[in-house]
């Protein structure tokens, strides 16, 4: 099949909220080719895992769209959708992109899928979706490898005819494709903290998966201790989130600049350069979207050397906002919040994250859906 310069993408995105979205639509606006979204509204995941597919084909059917090529995300159940559109889809090439997975992702141990033992089957659609696929894409290096890595494992749970063979040929096919980010949007309001007290930062999602129990453990020892700080607690909170954000809430509020989502992109912007410092305790991450933002908006990064953080910091510079254990984020925290002038003038990484920037990733986004080709067994 001859390279088409210009093409036309189906994308279809089950979940589509938050960074799945921003970077949807992103994507859309920065690329060359005529890119056409088929979603369905961010809630109820499971069941859009399950059920998205069936509900996809309906919209496709009704959709005056010849692709070029399909574009899924991790959130689709990608065989389904191919079979129930084989006649329409039968010799268009098909990427599926990972968010995220089931595998490795760490489950909530109040969700009542593990103690059921059916948590294993959202996992099982990502592995065969990644089958049906002719390339497969991870937004991390790290998340490549953590996926590939827990395969066979995975499949090992399994009573007889494991396809293990098959981890190899996903192996082959799959490529690391950054996530696309609308960081030019973030350029400088004016609004920089370069006086005053240390602005520590906290920009993710309200859930467990981030350790907020950790990070604020860390600063009610600061207050403790008597190190002044200020606070700035914005990102996507949900009804059940956990309850250490109340208590933040009531033994910070002498500290609190903000406390709550940003109701516009312009206030979240605002709200990042305001802050200095950005201590991170997150458990997983397969990008870190939240992470790279601040970064980008020259808060000085502390992370832990795990998952996908190490590639957002330059090698040389590894060792300076790279921590292994908990008790060093603290010393280390604490020493740049005291000596808070000289950590405003250090070094920042935002030329290095801006390579994130969809005008850098969309031509190379484009040239990878171009190569595409059929695959067939």
């Amino acid at each position: 099949m001859k390279e088409k310069e210009n093409m036309r993408i189906l994308l279809l995105e089950p979940f589509f909220v938050g960074s799945h979205r921003q970077w949807a639509e992103g994507y859309q606006a920065a690329s060359a080719h005529e890119i056409n979204i088929l979603s369905l509204p961010g809630r109820h995941w499971k069941w859009r895992m399950y059920g998205g597919a069936v509900a996809l084909t309906d919209a496709f059917a009704a959709l005056d769209f010849d692709p070029d090529l399909i574009l899924a995300t991790d959130m689709l159940d990608l065989t389904t959708f191919l079979a129930l559109n084989r006649t329409r889809v039968r010799d268009i090439p098909v990427a599926l992109y990972f968010h995220e997975n089931q595998i490795t992702y760490p489950w909530s141990p109040d969700d009542q899928d593990i103690h059921l033992n059916r948590n294993r089957q959202y996992g099982f659609i990502n592995y065969a979706s990644a089958l049906a696929a002719d390339q497969v894409f991870f937004n991390s290096a790290f998340h490549r490898n953590a996926f590939l890595g827990a395969l066979p494992n995975f499949l090992k749970a399994f009573p007889d005819r494991k396809g293990l063979h098959h981890v190899k040929s996903i192996r082959q096919k799959s490529k690391v494709l950054p996530l696309g980010m609308d960081l030019q949007v973030l350029q400088s309001s004016g609004l920089c903290n370069s006086s005053g007290e240390a602005v520590l930062l906290w920009n993710h999602r309200w859930e467990y998966d981030k350790d907020p129990d950790t990070f604020f453990t860390l600063l009610f020892r600061l207050k403790a201790e008597k190190v002044p700080f200020r606070l700035i607690v914005t990102g996507a909170s949900f009804r059940q989130e956990p309850p250490i954000f109340a208590q933040a809430k009531k033994e910070l509020r002498k500290n609190i600049l903000h406390f709550g989502y940003a109701t516009s992109r312009t206030a979240y912007r605002n709200l990042l350069w305001q802050a200095d410092i950005l201590p991170v305790t997150s458990r997983q991450d397969f990008f870190g979207g939240s992470i790279v933002e601040a970064i980008y908006c020259q808060c000085y990064p502390l992370l832990p050397h795990r998952l996908a953080y190490p590639e957002h910091i330059p090698k040389a510079l590894h060792q300076q906002h790279l921590y292994q254990e908990t008790e060093e984020l603290y010393q280390r925290l604490k020493a740049l919040i005291l000596n808070i002038n000289q950590t405003r003038e250090a070094t920042n990484c935002q030329n290095f994250v801006s390579q994130y920037d969809w005008s850098i990733l969309a031509p190379q986004y484009d040239a990878q859906f171009r190569a595409i080709q059929v695959i067939h067994p």
